[in-house]
């Protein structure tokens, strides 16, 4: 007689709000960032794609407005919620988002959400109350979502931070620019023609040469994608290539490069790139793009605050961990899986990096830097340091030439600094800090 190992059953394929949910309760039981609660869901991965898209524009949706969302739903409260009702509050945050962001029909909605509620130990006592609520909300919750203060969507540390840094006004407008879903940003080759690209998908040429589309999308879909012309990346992501200014033949690193766009923007230019990080799995959609777009770049896994070149190089690009407050528009989730205190930890990180980027470099060789940070610490005042410890650095100024559409970006000393509310008009971009220092000859 065979005896044949015991099959473990596949998980049935959740609903899109069934994964939402559980997700949703994963990243405020443990801080887990958004895609990774939803992939690691039993189920998920059995879903079909259009139903786990879905589900990540549900629990998006909630992350990127929960304060707004539970201002509008408290309205509809006999009293509020207690901070142990965890389940109720993801419930009627996760159903809010669908009514009032991407407005579902009502009818699905509520029904949805009722069923869930009720099938769920701990939501049975609650399914009546979902119930009534949701239904105000979908028929007068509108009013109190939209005058709702956009700085309740952020964490209280980060609300303080954000309106004694730049003022509360600015503060609020940074808050309403990252409200909404991000456009797709795309990066060109040369000699593809970007103005005919961006009118055949529906999108629009950037002043400073990114092609941008409303909705992000199935992207693999869009023409070019095989043949390699281009590939994703925010508008503010591929200004440190643009004021590095790479030339053909430069022996060029690309410090903590994954996932790779600014590797290919270095490559494009016809540099001798190594492309370097510390983490193989990351470097591997490197390696992806590369061979997708045909082009070339050393992969090189190492720890950057210790790695040398075996030469020293003519450029260094330094894409720093950060906290990533400026990317909260793509990655809703980062503004509650981070505290402040990460923040003195990372810059302590950049600042290593930063000195061991400097001291690769020939004489008379440059170097970028740049976080997707908001914070000051990641940015201005980490290279205020740098100067001051490093003697013959100098700051090499950007010019508002450099930056078209975009002269309010630049610093008083030459820097630039990138905000969400920014570029209004164009669809927003993400904050991002950028300098440009150059080793005495």
């Amino acid at each position: 007689m065979t005896i044949r190992p015991a099959t473990r059953p596949r998980p049935r394929p959740l609903t899109a709000r069934e994964a939402a949910l559980k997700a949703f309760l994963a990243m405020e039981a443990d801080g887990a960032a958004l895609d990774s609660a939803l992939s690691a869901q039993p189920g998920y991965k059995a879903m079909e794609a259009r139903d786990r898209a879905f589900a990540r524009a549900i629990l998006s949706a909630a992350i990127r407005r929960r304060g707004t969302l539970e201002a509008a739903f408290n309205t509809f409260l006999d009293k509020p919620l207690r901070p142990r009702e965890v389940f109720g509050r993801a419930v009627l945050t996760l159903a809010s988002a669908e009514l009032l962001v991407l407005m579902t029909p009502p009818h699905a909605v509520v029904d949805g959400w009722v069923r869930i509620t009720g099938a769920a130990e701990e939501g049975r006592r609650l399914k009546g109350l979902v119930n009534a609520v949701l239904r105000r909300v979908s028929e007068r919750g509108a009013e109190a979502f939209v005058a709702a203060d956009p700085l309740a969507d952020l964490p209280d540390w980060l609300r303080a931070r954000w309106s004694e840094i730049y003022g509360e006004d600015t503060a609020r407008a940074m808050a309403l620019a990252r409200a909404g879903a991000p456009p797709l940003d795309l990066s060109t080759k040369p000699g593809f023609d970007a103005a005919d690209f961006a009118a055949e998908i529906g999108g629009a040429l950037l002043p400073t040469g990114t092609v941008r589309k409303d909705g992000i999308g199935d992207v693999t879909a869009l023409p070019g994608f095989e043949a390699g012309d281009w590939w994703a990346q925010d508008a503010a992501a591929a200004l440190p290539v643009k004021l590095l200014a790479p030339k053909a033949g430069e022996h060029i690193a690309d410090i903590c490069a994954a996932p790779g766009g600014k590797t290919l923007q270095l490559a494009v230019a016809g540099a001798d790139v190594i492309a370097v990080d510390r983490s193989e799995k990351r470097l591997r959609r490197v390696t992806q793009n590369l061979v997708r777009t045909g082009l070339k770049a050393t992969i090189i896994t190492a720890d950057a605050t210790s790695w040398h070149p075996d030469q020293k190089l003519d450029a260094v690009l330094l894409d720093a961990p950060c906290s990533a407050t400026g990317t909260l528009r793509r990655r809703p989730d980062v503004a509650w899986s981070k505290g402040e205190a990460d923040i003195a930890n990372l810059a302590a990180l950049q600042a290593k990096l930063l000195d061991n980027a400097f001291a690769m470099l020939k004489p008379g060789g440059r170097l970028v830097y740049c976080t997707c940070s908001l914070e000051p610490e990641e940015g201005e005042a980490q290279i205020a340091a740098f100067l001051a410890r490093t003697p013959g650095a100098r700051r090499e100024p950007v010019s508002a030439d450099e930056l078209p559409g975009l002269g309010d970006a630049l610093t008083p000393e030459g820097d630039v600094r990138t905000r969400p509310d920014m570029w209004e008009s164009e669809g927003g971009l993400d904050g991002f800090f950028i300098a440009r220092l150059v080793k005495p000859d």
